[in-house]
């Protein structure tokens, strides 16, 4: 038995959310007569960085903020880089602060995540942050971008979460982690696999919902996935691929998101639409 999968569209409601934030960002300026600022932040010239960093810049310009770019050479020191972000968490033009990551080997990203001002960590990586998420309390930070977007993608095609058995594959601190805390919060059962997972293929099988962030192509493999489940691939890869075996897992899932196309998008929308809340919580605009 195959089914006809829905394609979660990350582009249309990635769209969506831009327009709704123009809306948000025009009422901050009216309101405060301050235009909000997204910081990025990028060390070393990696060409996907570059890349990703401009990309957002424009989306963020697209909506009616200011960015303010600030790019350091490779061998900028830990010390350096948090004397940077730290300088931008007391500039009250800035609203939010994205450090594009990876950083280089040689920086302790965990330090200079950690430089972000709570208030200003839009992209939500920092401790305080995932421990707002953990504990309920969204007021008090920001939900990592990705895991955040793919929530909001989730609640656009109406996908009921509670009580459904979801099986996130990976546990990085700003992936895997809150996205399993995100899936909670919402009463769904959340299992976490890993690299030392036992019978990796049978633990996604009991999956109603199927979270792939671990970084290599085309690692979840069709026979994975339950009849009828809901495949989100959060992994992107050389040449356009993401972390599940795309054409083998549609015939089996009943929504599955495309790469690029589906999670990609939401990242960035969330990213743009946490600086407008930033910015709004920070000038005191309704």
């Amino acid at each position: 038995m195959t089914t006809t999968a829905t394609l979660m569209d990350g582009k249309r409601v990635a769209q969506e959310t831009l327009d709704v934030c123009a809306g948000r960002v025009r009422h901050i300026i009216a309101q405060s007569g301050v235009t909000p600022c997204l910081a990025t932040v990028l060390v070393g010239a990696d060409p996907a960085s570059v890349t990703y960093t401009a990309m957002k810049r424009k989306r963020c310009e697209a909506v009616g903020m200011k960015s303010l770019k600030i790019e350091l050479p490779e061998a900028t020191t830990t010390e350096q880089l948090v004397a940077q972000i730290t300088r931008l968490s007391h500039d009250a033009s800035v609203h939010g602060i994205l450090l594009q990551h990876p950083a280089p080997k040689h920086i302790d990203e965990r330090l200079a995540f950690e430089a972000i001002a709570p208030g200003k960590d839009v992209d939500g990586v920092t401790m305080q942050s995932f421990g707002a998420i953990t504990f309920d309390r969204p007021e008090m930070g920001f939900g990592s971008c990705t895991p955040a977007g793919i929530m909001r993608l989730l609640d656009a095609y109406d996908v009921d979460l509670k009580g459904k058995h979801a099986v996130v594959i990976g546990r990085s601190a700003i992936l895997g982690k809150p996205m399993a805390m995100m899936l909670l919060s919402r009463h769904a059962t959340v299992t976490i696999c890993h690299s030392r997972t036992v019978d990796l293929p049978g633990v996604v099988r009991l999956g109603d919902i199927v979270v792939a962030a671990v970084g290599k192509p085309k690692f979840v493999q069709g026979d994975w996935i339950k009849q009828g489940a809901i495949v989100i691939d959060a992994g992107y890869n050389a040449g356009n691929v993401g972390d599940v075996d795309f054409d083998a897992a549609l015939e089996k899932s009943s929504m599955i998101t495309p790469v690029p196309g589906g999670v990609g998008p939401m990242t960035i929308a969330t990213l743009i639409d946490q600086t407008a809340t930033a910015a709004a919580r920070m000038l005191g605009v309704e």
